[in-house]
């Protein structure tokens, strides 16, 4: 499985160019995975739901079945878990694309926005092979348009699938 990051502060614009690339991935006959790095404390069960009863009595996994989708509510109580062993527990696919993540040693493409005010990412990740990005880079570093989506999703395809699978 080949696995390709999008990183930038939140605000950015990460989530739409993933969005954006994902329907021509497909297209172009990709079966595609994400992953969502997030720092919020969410929750997708319910209080009072059969799997929230299941967790709160200590289950360590609850797995959800419906006809047309499966979901996995795993409790991580002692320590995060591990981009590694996230993409282990995804079902077979060409490309997993890695939203946030920013210190995993993958390539990645950084998401800036001009609006945000946040500083560049890429002098500081030696992973970062280029920008999409609404304004140019301080230096002649590698910039696509934010919105040449073609483009981006080549460059994705070109510097994913060119390397050795994780």
């Amino acid at each position: 499985m080949k696995v390709f990051g999008i990183t930038g502060y939140s605000g950015s614009g990460k989530t739409t160019l993933i969005e954006r690339v994902l329907p021509q991935l497909a297209a172009r006959g990709l079966k595609v995975a994400v992953i969502k790095h997030t720092h919020h404390d969410f929750d997708i069960d319910r209080p009072g739901k059969d799997s929230w009863r299941a967790r709160e009595a200590g289950a360590a996994a609850v797995l959800l079945a419906s006809d047309h989708r499966t979901a996995v509510l795993t409790e991580h109580r002692d320590t995060p878990p591990l981009l590694d062993d996230l993409l282990a527990q995804l079902p077979p696919c060409d490309l997993v694309l890695v939203e946030g993540y920013k210190r995993e040693p993958i390539p990645k493409l950084e998401v800036h926005r001009a609006e945000t005010a946040k500083p560049w990412l890429f002098p500081d990740d030696p992973d970062i092979l280029a920008v999409a990005s609404d304004v140019g880079p301080p230096t002649d570093f590698p910039r696509i348009d934010l919105d040449a989506i073609s483009q981006l999703t080549d460059f994705i395809i070109d510097h994913a699938l060119s390397r050795p699978t994780a």
